[in-house]
């Protein structure tokens, strides 16, 4: 299989501050991970710009352009909410990694690559329709569905999602359209107190909460027997996961104990899905993870099972 790695060096720019989790070397330890010679046959491209139009297939303009107008003063940081934050650099960094998300579903859908792995910040999946959140801009996976269904005229397209936070942002885009399907587990509770078992959407969002403690055996239960099952049944024309490593039994911001090996287990579950549904098409988006030890060797683990499977 073609696997290819888009990522961009203007995503080190967003400058979160001294001490936030959400720092640039995250992004430096998984693309120095991803330069082992195992990785030697990966394509390579550079995110391009998201355009407004593509920003506003998931957000309203009104709020596409907001954000965009902030524009801190070099070294100054804007604050969004408690834990948010906006430098000089991160409206670009906003704009590759949405424009990464949307190249790859070109990638995946043109066929020069099968399955693609998009190494960018900010994450996005906690951005809601009309709200900044949780180190999230814009909602980088929805924006990759909708892309899929506007230019490539899919008409079912899933986002799956193993960040221990919830996606309450792709959950709040998908929530109302029975043609996009949005499945997670996560920590619960835990931040942002969404993503219970009975917010189901119109029948097109499954979310298995694991509670704090939770490691790989109830982890796995819960995508053999409740997660897979419904994605199956959904039968996607193309699969996009956010790819969270912050269940990660390292991590510091939650509390579940998954091991390395639990992330290549489910990467290969997914893309069994992906060859019956999609044609093995699967597009992968960083989202969390802030121990640099575990998140570099679990998204290694992650793209190693990608080109392994």
């Amino acid at each position: 299989m073609t696997v290819a790695l888009i990522t961009h060096p203007a995503c080190l720019d967003h400058d979160t501050g001294p001490f936030h989790p959400e720092r640039p070397d995250r992004l430096r330890r998984v693309l120095r991970a991803l330069e082992h010679p195992h990785f030697s046959a990966l394509l390579r491209d550079l995110a391009p710009l998201a355009t407004e139009a593509q920003l506003a297939l998931a957000h309203p303009p009104d709020y596409v352009r907001a954000i965009l107008e902030i524009a801190p003063e070099p070294g100054q940081r804007v604050a969004l909410d408690a834990d948010t934050m906006m430098s000089s650099g991160s409206r670009e960094a906003a704009l590759r990694a949405a424009g990464g998300a949307v190249m790859a579903v070109d990638a995946v859908m043109e066929g020069w690559a099968k399955q693609v792995f998009v190494a960018a910040r900010p994450p996005g999946h906690h951005a809601e329709r009309d709200r900044p959140m949780g180190f999230c801009l814009f909602a980088n996976a929805a924006i990759a569905a909708r892309h899929a269904q506007a230019r490539w005229g899919l008409s079912r397209v899933a986002v799956v999602d193993f960040d221990v936070h919830h996606g309450n942002g792709t959950q709040d885009i998908f929530q109302a359209d029975p043609t996009l399907f949005y499945a997670s587990s996560h920590q619960f509770p835990c931040y942002p107190g969404t993503g219970a078992a009975a917010e189901r959407g119109v029948g097109n969002i499954v979310n298995a909460p694991l509670r704090p403690g939770t490691g790989s055996a109830e982890f796995r239960a819960a995508w053999e027997e409740v997660i897979l099952p419904a994605l199956e049944q959904f039968a996607p024309e193309l699969l996009i996961v956010s790819a969270g490593f912050d269940a990660h039994k390292a991590d510091p911001l939650a509390q579940l104990l998954l091991e390395t090996a639990d992330f290549a287990w489910l990467t290969g579950r997914l893309m069994e899905v992906a060859r019956r549904h999609c044609q093995g098409r699967l597009v992968s988006l960083l989202e969390g993870g802030y121990d640099l030890d575990a998140l570099a060797d679990s998204a290694a683990a992650h793209v190693r099972a990608l080109m392994d499977g």
